[in-house]
């Protein structure tokens, strides 16, 4: 069964295209974002600019939401307001990216190897489009590695974030089996928690707060598919305390 919603879906991750891009000349509604109170006791701890490289697909780049909604742009926000600090923010990612497309965006762009922090969030693609679960492995660990090297060679700079789960969207509730949808999202995110772990790299878990689209409509992009910029907002709020312990140690 087709519908408006699955057919907008395809239009953003382009299932079946070879690079995985997204379609061009499609123009989806964008949220505007929200004025972020300044914290009332910044910690002085911190001082100067960071380097922060954000590695990921639609989810990284934020579909549907402003230049600035996303959950790298937030954090950029959110660290400046805690700190006396600020996050120079660069970000590989696009609409549509299995791993192995940004495996070869990141030989592409060649980032410099002097990044004070890294997330990698990727694989719904490779989900969404049938992608080998085993094949997904090999490329999440080689991504991994390059995450670490790109982080000075420090594993403990580099937080892998959980894949959100699109069945609790109005797009995913309209497919034939949104369970199955959920099913495999917790095999992709159990396989990347797992090397994840064995590589001492964090991983942290933000697939929960994307399940509560379907009771809380807000946290879902204008779009009916992507998280917005609600939800984002609430990625920032697990991922800062993870991102300030790791400027302050290191």
């Amino acid at each position: 069964m087709k519908t408006w919603v699955q057919i907008l879906f395809a239009a953003f991750l382009c299932v079946g295209c070879a690079a995985g891009d997204d379609v061009s000349g499609f123009e989806p509604q964008t949220e505007t974002p929200a004025e972020t109170p300044a914290s009332p006791n910044p910690d002085t701890e911190l001082s100067g600019t960071y380097n922060y490289l954000a590695l990921g697909d639609s989810y990284t780049i934020g579909e549907s939401v402003c230049e600035t909604c996303n959950y790298p742009m937030q954090l950029k926000t959110a660290f400046k307001n805690e700190t006396q600090a600020d996050l120079s923010v660069k970000i590989i990612a696009r609409t549509g990216w299995r791993t192995e497309s940004l495996i070869q965006a990141i030989k592409g762009e060649n980032p410099a190897q002097n990044q004070d922090l890294v997330t990698l969030l990727i694989g719904v693609n490779n989900q969404y489009q049938g992608g080998s679960l085993e094949t997904y492995k090999i490329q999440f660990k080689e991504l991994l590695e390059t995450a670490v090297k790109l982080a000075k060679g420090d594993r403990d700079r580099v937080v892998v974030l959980s894949i959100p789960d699109y069945a609790f969207t109005p797009f995913g509730q309209s497919t034939t089996n949104p369970e199955e949808i959920t099913a495999e999202i917790n095999a992709f995110n159990e396989a990347a928690e797992n090397i994840a772990t064995s590589s001492d790299v964090s991983f942290l878990n933000i697939t929960d707060i994307t399940r509560k689209g379907i009771e809380d409509p807000e946290l879902v992009a204008l779009d009916a598919l992507h998280p917005s910029e609600k939800a984002y907002a609430k990625f920032v709020e697990r991922l800062l305390p993870i991102a300030l312990e790791i400027l302050k140690t290191n």
